[in-house]
């Protein structure tokens, strides 16, 4: 080997041990899709510059936000070749669609819109344009062919916003499971991901808000819970909500009449498989109300709590079993 080889190979060995050098708990975060994250894996390598590639791919698939995203692309077409990130979400959202009887719709996104809720955040609360956005709304006027994307209505629009940070969870999760990282948390805007052993040796505990309405982020436990590889996603209208002169009202739309769902549940909390399930599950079951959300859960065997707009609190049997401790 002649000197300049040796010495190139030297450097990228010292790169590596540097970048590489000790098995240990780290932290990465910062803000992504107008947003915070914060993600914590044991690992010997800092992972950063892997997490912010994953944050664009999934950014690139699913920002509606971003005018070339394939996501605003898809919102200006008729029918368009989509691939795997967005393939996998809009199966997701078929799949928590079907077994909500249409409670949870990402083709919402006008109807967000003009609640004031979406891209733009100009409330325009008129009867009349709120029962025209219906036309072009459900999940059910579209489908896949192979790997295209047909809308029965080219104005159609879809909004990921209740799926996609559970789905940017899990792939990070995946990422770094690809990478030999087995113990990590990932929680981005709240939604969260983990897998293996937190810090302390044992399962991840994490704690899961108590709903709190204010114009302010306010941070009271509800209870606190043990999962591993595991998605958990809470719900409410208690953050994001707008005032008029009529009075408050929250940003889950009801799909049934396109206007803020009229629900008895100020927050829902899933645990699932999944990042992405529980992030639309939970947003589904605020939009069902505490009836519906209860009989789904337990027909399923699904792990919820629901905080009832009269203090009550009702949680199934699943997710019981994840309650360490109530505060």
């Amino acid at each position: 080997m002649n000197f300049t080889k040796a010495a190139t190979a030297t450097l990228a060995a010292t790169i590596l041990l540097t970048s590489c050098a000790k098995d240990e708990y780290r932290r990465d975060e910062g803000m992504v899709w107008h947003t915070s994250y914060h993600i914590s894996y044991r690992s010997a390598c800092d992972m950063t510059d892997s997490i912010v590639a994953v944050f664009r791919e999934v950014g690139g698939s699913l920002n509606v936000f971003d005018p070339q995203s394939l996501a605003s692309r898809v919102n200006t077409s008729d029918s368009i070749d989509i691939d795997d990130n967005y393939t996998r979400v809009y199966d997701m959202s078929r799949k928590i669609n079907r077994i909500t009887d249409g409670a949870f719709d990402p083709t919402l996104g006008p109807l967000i819109t003009a609640w004031g809720f979406g891209k733009g955040h100009s409330p325009t609360q008129d009867t009349l344009r709120i029962d025209s956005l219906l036309n072009i709304t459900g999940l059910d006027k579209t489908r896949l062919s192979g790997r295209m994307l047909v809308k029965g209505d080219r104005r159609i629009e879809f909004n990921y916003s209740a799926i996609a940070k559970g789905f940017g969870c899990d792939k990070v999760g995946e990422m770094l499971s690809r990478n030999g990282v087995t113990d990590y948390l990932v929680e981005i805007g709240g939604e969260i991901y983990c897998s293996g052993k937190s810090p302390s040796g044992g399962k991840w505990r994490i704690s899961v808000d108590r709903p709190v309405m204010s114009d302010s982020l306010i941070h009271e436990s509800q209870c606190i819970v043990e999962l591993t590889g595991k998605g958990l996603a809470t719900s409410g209208n208690y953050r994001n909500f707008r005032r008029d002169a009529a009075g408050t009202y929250g940003h889950t739309i009801s799909a049934l009449t396109g206007r803020p769902a009229r629900t008895d549940v100020l927050s829902a909390s899933v645990i699932a498989p999944t990042a992405m399930e529980a992030d639309a599950l939970a947003t589904a079951m605020m939009a069902m109300g505490s009836e519906k959300a209860e009989q789904l859960a337990s027909a399923q065997g699904m792990a919820v709590m629901l905080v009832l707009s009269d203090s009550t609190v009702w949680t199934s049997d699943a997710f019981n079993g994840a309650i360490v401790s109530v505060p």
